[in-house]
């Protein structure tokens, strides 16, 4: 497998694992990645039981790879042909769950200064001092757990694992929970913090907002491998699998058949399902008659309650909606074009348009929102 990174320097960690996991069932589950991991942030997405979870076990530790390496630097953490295996407390890597595992009868400061107590009593107290005031809660230091908010919790976690100056920071979906604007604020004071010490920190979600908000690389995986690496925006925004498209949160994915092939413009016609709606997709390696699958945002189509001209945009389909709900901030609406479409509006554009169930209306779909996924 290619490797996430080349920039590789004194503090990058690089693996290449192998793991097989044998349930009740006599099912078994295979993690084999190779990957790099240089200093920052680099977010490992994937759906649910994709092994991003297994993948942290073993770097840190709790779980033994079959086979494989482990190195931070120069360190080797685990080489299963030198038989070298570090135990957890030897690799000097901080792992926060997403239960966070505070220890709830001790304070904030305890809970942080739990992992110092074979250094001096005076550099122990100036590190707690320090890591208290990067994370914002010195003022919460004679708190207890149960005594502080959910993103407090947070900080003292992050506080706590920061405090031994591990090589490598893990987190599994510590920020669970919180809101958009308290986890930007987290991840910020984790950057500051990290920006003078230059080390990996691996950071596993299922959400591709957190991924936008946090990553400066992603790696994916997906069934216990590595599928694609690179920039959030280029991995994501333009997926080549199904289930990295669902995961990523592209909302349509339609059945077509190809009808016609367009290589002078760059593009491919298509038929969805078994209906006789038509769009334009960018051209793949695909011959006519060949039966494909398209992924498209709910939030890349525009909706026209009447049928717009002079666009650009190359697929404008006639249809019907069949119901609108709300979604957040937003509005679903399920449109009827001789296939279901899912299409994300304003709730002021839903009023403005006086969008109801049954309405005729126009999607417009742009031909590059249109991906081609296997």
């Amino acid at each position: 497998m290619d490797a996430v990174d080349r920039e590789v320097n004194s503090s990058a960690l690089v693996a290449s694992i192998r793991k097989e996991r044998r349930g009740a069932s006599s099912s078994s589950f295979v993690l084999d990645v190779s990957l790099e991991a240089a200093s920052g942030i680099t977010i490992l997405f994937g759906a649910s039981g994709a092994g991003k979870s297994t993948l942290l076990d073993c770097l840190g530790g709790l779980v033994h790879p079959d086979a494989g390496k482990i190195v931070v630097g120069e360190n080797v953490l685990f080489d299963s042909a030198a038989n070298i295996q570090l135990l957890p407390q030897k690799r000097c890597i901080a792992y926060v769950f997403q239960s966070l595992a505070l220890f709830p009868h001790l304070t904030v400061e305890e809970n942080i200064e739990y992992g110092l107590a074979a250094i001096p009593e005076q550099d122990r107290r100036a590190r707690v001092a320090e890591i208290l005031e990067a994370f914002r809660v010195d003022k919460l230091r004679n708190q207890k757990p149960g005594e502080i908010s959910g993103g407090e919790r947070q900080r003292t976690a992050l506080a706590r694992s920061l405090v031994t100056a591990p090589r490598v920071l893990l987190l599994d979906e510590p920020l669970t929970g919180l809101d958009a604007e308290l986890k930007a604020a987290i991840v910020e004071d984790l950057r500051a913090w990290n920006a003078a010490r230059r080390i990996p920190i691996l950071y596993v979600t299922h959400s591709r907002e957190e991924v936008d908000a946090l990553g400066e690389r992603v790696i994916v995986i997906d069934n216990g491998r590595v599928v694609s690496h690179g920039v959030p925006m280029d991995v994501l925004d333009a997926p080549r699998r199904k289930r990295l498209a669902q995961t990523a949160g592209f909302e349509n994915l339609l059945i077509a058949t190809v009808l016609d092939l367009r290589e002078p413009d760059g593009v491919m016609r298509i038929r969805l399902g078994e209906s006789t709606c038509e769009i334009e997709v960018p051209l793949a390696h695909a011959r006519v008659g060949d039966r494909v699958e398209v992924a498209i945002r709910a939030g890349d189509i525009l909706l026209a309650t009447e049928r717009p001209r002079g666009l650009s945009a190359r697929n404008i389909l006639e249809g019907r909606i069949v119901s609108l709900e709300r979604r957040g901030a937003m509005m679903k609406a399920q449109v009827d074009c001789g296939v279901m479409f899912i299409v994300h509006i304003t709730p002021g554009a839903v009023r403005a348009l006086e969008l109801s169930a049954a309405k005729q209306v126009w999607l417009v779909l742009k031909t590059h929102s249109c991906h081609l996924v296997e």
